[in-house]
């Protein structure tokens, strides 16, 4: 029944708007807080201004939850109201959940764009290049780590990182890759005596070429001013940028926070919200527009050490991106009627709660941690956000599965790319 379900959604979309006006939007933006579920957004709003929902983008007209689960796996609302640990297992990996998201289809946890049977799958990146579209991501921790490998490379294992880099820079079609693993730095940003791991940028061959000018295929940025002058003006056509830092832009510089922002920042490095600005000046500059995955990566690390400090730290330069994104999109480069923006999560991280494992997690005031209880260390089978705005994210409603007693109507995963996929059949193919 579900196959015949997307097969009619996807006629009906094609059908309806490609012999009427046109709805593919002219650039996608889907901006992903990984390991962010329903508590964190709540948390990070207590914090930043004590109410829930008053974020520009919990304003957005589209707002629905989201299922992650990885391949033979499922979701049940009402098991999951009944039992408190029914949500601790049959929980999905960030590689297969960007999978899922960039592809359509479910795969085995730790695959990067291949099925589970390690059959090679078409990314929606991939799918964008064909129609002529420019393509990027940015993340805030290594650029082949799992959720932006999960877009862009084919691989069988996401620990596979040297090869998975390789295949990003020297063989994707990518105008713009932003994120961390710098083998000159360490997590505080300080120049290492000797360069130390080179797996996240390929080798140390591909390094060096980037480093010497002698790759004619990227310009390759690393100190915070570069990004900051990348943001306006002239841009080169391809940019690596990848920051003077080793895991993440802040989250693993040292010091024990007890409150977030009480431990100074690292001061070379740009924040999300910086990366964004400069990838969207890249990329704008192509008339047949963009597609971009923005990660917040960290905000799933903080949430594996179950640190609400460095949590909190994580989700405000998530929101700073956001807004960036949504300033530019309100900018005369763009508008609501050319743009489609998503936001979401690859799934829950941390089985963040209210205390005593009450459902949500609770208001302390504006610049205080909101009363919360961390139960587990891994992912859960949560429900997640999905909030959408612009042209057609109408469509996402006609995916809806079921309605969850707690966090309402959901479409799945995969569902999302189905949508984009059958708009882009719109587009009339062009060479890059």
């Amino acid at each position: 029944m579900k196959t015949v379900r997307y097969f009619t959604l996807i006629v009906f979309l094609i059908s309806s708007f490609v012999f009427a006006s046109p709805n593919c939007p002219q650039n996608i933006i889907l901006i992903i807080a990984d390991g962010a579920g329903f508590n964190h957004i709540y948390a990070a709003d207590y914090y930043t201004c004590a109410k829930k929902g008053q974020q520009p983008f919990e304003k957005f007209p589209v707002k629905l939850a989201m299922t992650t689960y990885s391949i033979g796996g499922s979701y049940e609302p009402e098991k999951a109201i009944k039992d408190f640990n029914y949500v601790n297992i049959g929980y999905t990996d960030s590689a297969a959940a960007a999978t899922a998201m960039s592809t359509t289809t479910k795969t085995s946890k730790g695959a990067i764009g291949v099925d589970a049977n390690g059959n090679k799958l078409e990314h929606i990146i991939e799918r964008c290049e064909k129609v002529g579209m420019s393509t990027g991501v940015i993340t805030t921790v290594q650029i082949s780590h799992a959720t932006p490998a999960g877009f862009v490379a084919h691989n069988e294992s996401r620990k596979n990182f040297h090869r998975i880099a390789k295949e990003m820079i020297n063989q994707s079609g990518l105008e713009v890759i932003f994120g961390c693993g710098n083998p000159l730095f360490d997590n505080n940003g300080k120049r290492l005596d000797k360069p130390d791991n080179f797996e996240y940028v390929g080798s140390q061959k591909i390094w060096g070429s980037l480093i010497a000018g002698s790759n004619d295929k990227w310009t390759l940025i690393q100190s915070r001013q570069e990004f900051l002058n990348l943001a306006e003006g002239q841009t080169p056509e391809r940019v690596l940028g990848i920051a003077q830092a080793a895991s993440t832009l802040q989250q693993k510089r040292s010091g024990n926070s007890i409150a977030p922002f009480d431990v100074p920042f690292n001061q070379n490095v740009p924040d999300l919200a910086e990366m964004t600005k400069a990838a969207l000046n890249v990329l704008d500059d192509d008339p047949d527009g963009f597609f971009i995955m923005i990660e917040a990566g960290a905000v799933d690390w903080a949430s594996h050490g179950n640190d609400s400090a460095r949590m909190i730290e994580e989700m405000t330069d998530f929101y700073n991106a956001v807004d960036a994104v949504i300033n530019w999109v309100q900018s005369p480069k763009s508008s609501w009627q050319k743009t489609l923006v998503m936001i979401t999560a690859d799934h829950e991280c941390g089985y963040l709660t209210g205390p005593d494992k009450s459902r949500f997690v609770i208001s302390n005031g504006k610049g205080k941690l909101p009363k919360m209880q961390w139960n587990s260390k891994e992912h859960t089978n949560s429900l997640v956000p999905f909030y959408a705005k612009g042209r057609g994210s109408e469509l996402f409603v006609d995916c809806v599965k079921d309605k969850d007693p707690v966090y309402g109507n959901y479409i799945d995963n995969t569902d999302m790319t189905k949508v984009i996929f059958a708009l882009l059949e719109q587009k009339i193919p062009a060479k890059k």
